[in-house]
């Protein structure tokens, strides 16, 4: 076995079949990037998906996945997207119809009762209406939420915050008020060439228009040699630095001498410091081991004997 998993079938094949199953309830089919896109009419959709999970060569028993999108320049700005899977064959296929605000999509929880949650998740996030299904009700926010926070049109910052507040002792709703406002980000460099002043050289005083150039420097007299004065000998050249692991032009007794006219450093302490001990401190003892504790005179002890009484000589009574 090459791979943990089966691969997908291949799309050979799949849209001529869907063609043939659906006939005028197709309205577009596409091919693209290995997905096969098959897009609807919108109120023959249930009629449409029994006949892809019951068509010859269709086969798709499962529904995976109910995603939207929105598009706002168009007239039906919603898609609805279904994502259909074979048990049999392998595949999967995306089909769409589209919408928008007021006209509803046939409900398939006939078809898949798990519909149920995904487009009640279409509805809360896009305001997408779904015709049959009974239970129609937001799923991902809160109870009295305003607006579908999935639509383009919907403000970054919502319409309503939530906190707890310590007065009321409960969870509130308040209308947004933002601690700081959105900033722009300016990710120009400054090093490539920034459209604007940078800080600090606003203190630079600007030259005025029309100001002439400041002159140059002239050029320094040469100094007159005094032909009484013996010129100075050139400097030694600084010699380069060695590399590493070169041979040292220094001889061996010429490094002994080096060594021996260093004079040794004697140390500053009088006294090496040694740990204190009982003597120094006139505390406890040095270690555990050092020897038995001093008895105490005023404390029993547990293997103190009694004193012996004095034997009686023969003849006394």
């Amino acid at each position: 076995m090459k791979a943990p998993a089966p691969r997908y079938a291949a799309n050979d094949g799949v849209i001529a079949a869907a063609r043939a199953a659906l006939g005028d309830m197709l309205v577009e089919s596409t091919d693209l990037v290995g997905e096969v896109n098959l897009t609807v009419d919108r109120t023959r959709l249930v009629e449409a998906m029994i006949a892809l999970r019951d068509g010859a060569g269709l086969n798709y028993q499962a529904l995976m996945e109910i995603a939207g999108v929105d598009y706002p320049a168009r007239t039906e700005r919603f898609d609805v997207c279904y994502m259909l899977l074979s048990y049999t064959r392998n595949h999967r296929i995306r089909v769409r119809v589209t919408t928008d605000e007021v006209q509803p999509v046939p409900s398939v929880t006939g078809i898949w009762p798990v519909a149920g949650w995904l487009e009640r998740e279409v509805y809360d996030m896009y305001g997408v209406l779904f015709e049959g299904n009974s239970d129609l009700r937001r799923i991902l926010t809160d109870y009295g939420f305003r607006g579908h926070p999935q639509r383009k049109d919907f403000p970054l910052s919502g319409f309503v915050e939530l906190r707890y507040s310590e007065a009321d002792k409960r969870v509130v709703y308040e209308p947004v008020s933002l601690a700081q406002d959105f900033r722009n980000f300016d990710f120009m460099s400054p090093w490539e060439g920034a459209q604007y002043v940078l800080p600090g050289d606003e203190k630079a005083a600007p030259a005025p228009a029309g100001a002439p150039a400041p002159a140059a420097k002239p050029p320094e007299p040469a100094k007159a040699v005094v032909a009484d004065k013996v010129p100075e000998p050139p400097a030694r050249p600084v010699a380069a630095p060695q590399a590493k692991g070169a041979p040292t032009p220094l001889t061996a007794d010429q490094i002994a001498k080096a060594d021996d006219s260093l004079k040794p450093v004697k140390p500053r302490v009088r006294k090496p410091k040694t740990s204190d001990g009982p003597a120094d401190t006139g505390i406890g003892k040095a270690s555990p081991e050092a020897g038995p504790e001093a008895i105490d005179p005023d404390v029993p002890q547990a293997d103190a004997r009694k004193p012996r009484k004095p034997r009686a000589k023969k003849g006394e009574a």
